[in-house]
């Protein structure tokens, strides 16, 4: 009797020890991904020269803009460049020879050394929305951005599995002065995330606040010899490059940290309607862009970037997920991989008010656009609403789920012998089934990819709990998750370091919200 009883609390033990483990928080991320499936491509080689040709006769006949730089136009001059006032024209072939000095590919290292991510070749890194001023949740609707918004993005990013990088501006506090704010996100993507991050841009001496702070976080030594940020440089489109992004640019490459430089397309306003001269356009800039990077300091790592959207001729908004962004971004990938580079593009785009159908729709194929362009970092890869004015704590969480898809997708289809199964076929045999065979009893756990967010239970399961909709459903994945945070551990000594820089700095100017 007393032997029964001891087998039967085992037992009982070991199942309270399982239910333990079932329901203990887990903090997981999924590696970059790691692409094993062919990239989509839709230009013909002869379109392919046609573009990069006519590139190089915008660059050499009609030139581009560098504005209120003086330093940039004498760089331009020294290097061979026709300098006419702000107007620099670039003859052919200088361009692409001083891109030649760009690496291919490069790792950007996280203070986690489990989180370092490699950015070209086939991989694709996944990173948040970046920019809006707006947030949106189901409780408290459309409203300005705060700090405290922007904690707990940082905390949603590192707690959602498929996604890689912290991001940058995944909102933009409002209520903290514009010109400190730099210290207080970066400061929290440093120690509320243990994942990859990104540098202010707003101004050059932001852009080196965020290096010395990663020389706090990393040690000077380290950031010296190693990438440890990836910054969003955008380009004033058509064809111009302002001080304030090039200033940034400049502190970067010096630096050796990444710079996406990345035109900022709408097609119809700021580029021509057709897919063929975007994308010269597009090329002719990036180009432009990054061989200006490499004047600074040949061999900086840069990403040829493109942030593409066509314009709805009726009202002027912005659109999104429509066939003739996926043709450009597909052209672009392709001609970024011509130049030996590593690409931007793609994201969770709609221009809904809501995480809707349109979303849904808009989002769905704006991401497999960019996984099948061969895109390798993904910025706004998750929380983008309403063209980028708003970023969705529900709409992360719905994104952030999907990108486990990609990752899927990307794995490609395995034909190993375990893969083809033909002893699960020759087991079960005609009319039988094969819930039970050992193939599956083998693989039910990994097989298929599982949503940690969407219903697929019985109606009246569904009815039961409440008929909630998707929006409902990650409100409560929102709130589960932030409640399920553990914030990732950080040097005390150099968190000291950190907030004595970010005092300081802040005690030597007075606040500014222009």
């Amino acid at each position: 009797m007393v032997e029964a009883t001891a087998k039967r609390r085992a037992r009982g033990g070991g199942g309270a020890a399982r239910r333990a483990e079932r329901t203990a928080v887990r903090i997981e991320t999924a590696k970059f991904i790691e692409r094993n499936i062919p990239n989509f491509e839709v230009l013909t080689e002869e379109a392919l020269e046609v573009i990069e040709t006519n590139a190089e006769t915008v660059l050499a006949e009609i030139g581009v803009n560098f504005i209120n730089n003086p330093a940039a136009l004498a760089r331009w001059r020294e290097a061979g460049a026709e300098v006419v006032g702000e107007r620099v024209r670039i003859p052919r072939g200088l361009a692409r020879q001083l891109c030649a000095t760009a690496p291919s590919s490069f790792v950007q290292h996280a203070r986690n050394p489990e989180r370092t991510v490699e950015i070209g070749g086939k991989s694709l890194v996944l990173a948040p929305v970046y920019g809006p001023p707006f947030v949106r949740d189901a409780a408290g609707g459309r409203r300005y951005a705060t700090m405290a918004d922007f904690e707990n993005f940082v905390k949603l990013g590192y707690m959602s599995k498929w996604l890689h990088h912290s991001g940058g501006t995944v909102c933009e506090p409002t209520d903290i002065p514009v010109n400190k704010r730099h210290l207080d996100m970066l400061y929290a993507h440093m120690s509320l995330s243990d994942k990859p991050f990104m540098g202010s841009v707003t101004d050059p001496m932001r852009a080196q606040d965020s290096v010395e702070m990663c020389e706090i976080l990393f040690g000077k030594e380290f950031v010296q010899n190693n990438t440890v940020m990836t910054s969003l440089i955008n380009i004033n489109s058509p064809l111009t490059f302002d001080d304030v992004m090039m200033g940034a640019l400049e502190i970067y490459a010096k630096a050796n940290q990444a710079c996406i430089v990345s035109p900022f397309i709408v097609g119809g306003a700021m580029a021509p309607v057709s897919v063929a001269g975007t994308l010269t356009q597009v090329l002719a800039e990036v180009l432009a862009g990054i061989a200006y990077s490499q004047l600074v300091r040949p061999g900086a790592p840069v990403i040829f970037g493109a942030f593409v959207t066509s314009i709805d001729m009726n009202s002027g908004a912005p659109t999104f997920g429509t066939p003739e962004a996926s043709m450009i971004t597909y052209g672009a990938g392709q001609l970024a991989r011509r130049l030996g580079l590593p690409f931007r593009s793609a994201g969770s785009f709609t221009g809904s008010k809501l995480p809707d159908a349109q979303a849904a729709y808009e989002t769905a194929n704006s991401l497999n656009m960019g996984l099948l362009s061969g895109v390798n970092f993904m910025l706004h890869s998750c929380g983008w609403l309403e063209g980028g004015l708003v970023s969705s704590f529900e709409k992360f969480v719905m994104d952030a789920d999907q990108l486990g898809v990609l990752h899927k997708l990307a794995a490609g289809v395995q034909v190993d012998d375990d893969a083809q199964a033909m002893g699960a076929i020759a087991e079960v045999g005609p009319g039988g089934h094969y819930l039970g065979c050992d193939h599956t009893q083998a693989h039910f756990k990994g097989a298929f990819w599982k949503s940690d967010l969407l219903d697929y239970k019985p109606f009246e399961t569904w009815e039961e709990e409440g008929a909630r909709d998707t929006q409902a459903l990650a409100s409560l994945r929102v709130e589960k998750l932030l409640s399920d945070y553990q914030k990732p551990a950080l040097d005390p000594a150099i968190d000291e370091a950190l907030k004595a820089y970010i005092d300081a700095k802040k005690a030597a100017m007075p606040d500014a919200f222009m």
